[in-house]
C-alpha cells in the first residue's frame, strides 16, 4: 500500500497564515486587535497611544523557521520577499546549496544555536513523537524574542510557554494550531502578547481544490503505473 502526503496542496495557504502571525508578533496587532473590539473608548485609546513602543517593524529582524519542507520553504520566499528579513533553518536534512541560495536562507546544523539567533522562531515541521519547543528550548531563545506556531499544537510545550512568558523571557506568540484542539490554553487566551486562531493555516478554497487534485493525480499515477507525488514510503 502506498501513502502520501498532501503538503504541497497547503503550502501557500499555510505559509499565508505564518506571515500573518509574524506580523502580528512584531507589531503587536492582538493589541490593537483587542482594543479596536471592546468597543471601549478607553481601551482603544490604551492601545493607540501605546503599541507602538513595542511593536517592530519585521525588517532587520531575523527570522528562524524549524522544518523546511513544502511549507516552511514557502514561508522563507515570502517572509524574505516580503521583509527581506535574515533567514536561518534547522532541519534533519540539510537542504542542497543550490536550494538554500534560492530562498536566501542560512542552515543551522544546531536547534539550539538558531534559537539563539532568532528574534521570531516559526515552527513548520510536522507532528514528531515528542514537543522541540520544550521548556529547555525556550530558555535558549533570545530574550524578548516572539515564537509561530503554525506546524502542530503537541510541538510546543504550552504551560512552558506560559512560564516564559510570565518570566518576561519571549515578548509574544502567534499559534495557529494547539496542544489540546479545540481547546485552546486558557492562560495563553488571556494574553493580549498572544494571537491565536483557529487551526485554519490551510484553510482556503485553493487548498481544498489542491488536495482533490494531487488525490486524483496520485490515483491516476498508481494506476498507469507512475511515480507518485509526495510520497511518504
Amino acid at each position: 500500500m502506498s501513502y502520501y502526503n498532501g503538503a504541497a496542496a497547503a503550502s501557500e495557504s499555510t505559509a499565508d497564515m505564518a506571515i500573518f502571525h509574524i506580523i502580528s508578533v512584531f507589531r503587536n496587532m492582538q493589541w490593537s486587535i483587542e482594543g479596536a473590539l471592546s468597543v471601549d473608548p478607553n481601551r482603544w485609546r490604551n492601545a493607540h497611544e501605546n503599541v507602538a513602543r513595542k511593536a517592530y517593524n519585521p525588517s532587520g529582524q531575523t527570522l528562524g523557521i524549524i522544518g523546511l519542507g513544502h511549507v516552511g520553504s514557502t514561508i522563507a520566499r515570502k517572509a524574505f520577499g516580503c521583509f527581506n528579513i535574515k533567514i536561518y533553518y534547522h532541519d534533519i536534512k540539510r537542504k542542497k546549496p543550490k536550494d538554500e541560495q534560492a530562498l536566501k536562507v542560512e542552515f543551522c546544523e544546531k536547534l539550539e544555536d538558531m534559537l539563539g539567533l532568532a528574534d521570531c522562531v516559526v515552527v513548520a515541521t510536522p507532528a514528531l513523537p515528542v514537543s522541540i519547543i520544550t521548556k529547555a528550548a525556550l530558555w535558549r531563545f533570545k530574550k524578548g524574542s516572539r515564537l509561530v506556531n503554525i506546524g502542530q499544537g503537541s510541538l510546543v510545550d504550552e504551560d512552558a510557554l506560559v512560564v516564559a512568558f510570565e518570566a518576561g523571557h519571549l515578548s509574544a506568540a502567534g499559534l495557529d494550531v494547539h496542544g489540546n484542539e479545540p481547546y485552546v490554553h486558557p492562560k495563553l487566551a488571556v494574553m493580549r502578547s498572544v494571537t491565536l486562531t483557529s487551526h485554519t493555516g490551510e484553510g482556503t478554497i485553493e487548498t481544498e481544490i489542491g488536495f482533490e487534485r494531487l488525490t486524483m493525480e496520485n490515483i491516476q499515477r498508481h494506476f498507469n503505473p507512475k511515480p507518485m507525488k509526495s510520497l511518504l514510503n
